[in-house]
């Protein structure tokens, strides 16, 4: 019996040594926080987590994306990836729902072991990653959540330290629209309908109000929807009723699109302007190719921009997709070579170098224009006008925010 004993001990010894070397070396609360020694040295995949809307009423904009994040980085593989590894992505659909998009976060930190973070596409998804990536100190790239919230933390006014964006924020593309009604198109009488359940839609009508009234234009009439809304018709009659020369609609396309066709049906002539959230080809399906004629949006780029850079990933994009890549796919696709160049000039996957190496961004060739990111993690880059000509997509103009 003692000899047992002494077999059966010396078992437990080897068998508790055993589980703190696994305990110490796979994905324990040290390397999920960026302290651990990463697998630079072992040649495996790199990865990178993609949380976006997959599914839901925003649906198109996390796909677009995702295709355009799964574009470069297959080119990027293709091209020998980055620290002599490939770049691994781990897709997941947060569904365009705040919680699911706080779990899916959490899932790729502590199951997956990404060591960068891709996504949300919204703002109320964006930010509700955002105490996980920061519990965990994984620096996270949104494409396209524009609230100027999720970089900055407004209780506190400092920048978060792990957040960064690729796409302009909400306040500057308000300024330019606010700029482009007034000085391109005339406009001197402005009506502002925007989605009152929505914090994207109700910053960009704040900013455009306050920038249009300063250049010496009238905000006639402003009115809030609800996220139910349908019917728009008694609104827009007041709206014209008024007297506006230009209606800005800062919402996303689905709604945008039933108030332009809605206001094409009473007999309203006016020009609709709105922002980077009409950009879906559901837009034309749902408003109708002549109803969208004299409307404009502010986006991040146009397809039809003649730049070589841009031209190359349209084709690209279009031999791989089959369609032409809207400025959430742009977005994507600037994403996931920002993040590989954030990876190459750290010369480590270890998160916080690569969250340094991020912040340290400038002059970045992308897509979407030459990306310098400011103290408060956003990029300082020219806003395109796109101007909607029988269903198509025009580029109009360029214009810095002043």
């Amino acid at each position: 019996m003692k000899h047992w004993s002494k077999i059966i001990g010396l078992f437990l010894v080897i068998m508790l040594t055993l589980g703190l070397a696994v305990g110490c070396g796979g994905g324990g609360e040290g390397e999920a926080e960026g302290e651990g020694e990463g697998t630079e040295q072992s040649g495996e995949a790199i990865k990178i987590g993609v949380n976006y809307e997959l599914s839901g009423e925003v649906a198109t904009f996390g796909s677009h994306t995702r295709d355009g994040i799964l574009l470069a980085f297959e080119e990027i593989n293709a091209n020998g990836g980055v620290l002599g590894r490939q770049i691994e992505p781990i897709v997941r659909d947060n569904r365009g729902i705040l919680d699911e998009s706080m779990s899916v976060a959490t899932k790729l930190i502590t199951e997956d072991e990404i060591v960068a973070h891709l996504g949300a596409a919204t703002t109320g998804c964006s930010l509700a990653a955002v105490p996980v990536v920061t519990q965990y100190q994984i620096p996270l790239l949104t494409t396209s959540a524009t609230n100027p919230d999720v970089t900055v933390d407004p209780a506190s006014g400092e920048t978060r330290e792990y957040v960064f964006r690729t796409c302009f924020i909400d306040p500057p593309q308000a300024v330019v629209g606010a700029d482009f009604a007034f000085n391109d198109l005339g406009a001197k009488k402005a009506a502002v309908y925007y989605d009152n359940t929505n914090d994207y839609s109700k910053g960009l009508a704040g900013e455009f109000k306050k920038s249009f009234e300063a250049l010496g234009g009238e905000i006639v009439a402003e009115e809030g929807y609800g996220k139910d809304d349908e019917d728009f018709r008694p609104t827009l009659t007041s709206f014209s009723n008024a007297g506006a020369d230009i209606i800005y609609v800062p919402g996303y396309y689905q709604k945008a699109a039933k108030i332009v066709s809605q206001a094409r049906e009473l007999g309203i002539d006016a020009p609709f302007l709105g922002g980077d959230g009409w950009d879906s080809p559901e837009l034309v399906t749902i408003a109708g190719a002549e109803n969208l004629n004299s409307t404009y949006f502010t986006n991040h780029y146009s397809s039809q921009d003649p730049s070589e850079k841009v031209q190359g990933f349209v084709n690209a994009y279009n031999e791989k997709y089959g369609s032409v890549p809207d400025s959430f796919a742009a977005l994507g696709y600037d994403a996931a070579y920002l993040i590989a160049d954030a990876i190459d000039r750290a010369g480590s996957d270890e998160p916080e170098a690569i969250k340094d190496a991020l912040a340290e961004t400038t002059d970045f060739a992308a897509v979407t224009g030459t990306l310098t990111f400011d103290e408060l993690h956003n990029p300082v880059k020219e806003i395109a006008i796109i101007e909607m000509v029988d269903g198509e997509q025009v580029l109009k103009t360029k214009k810095a925010p002043k």
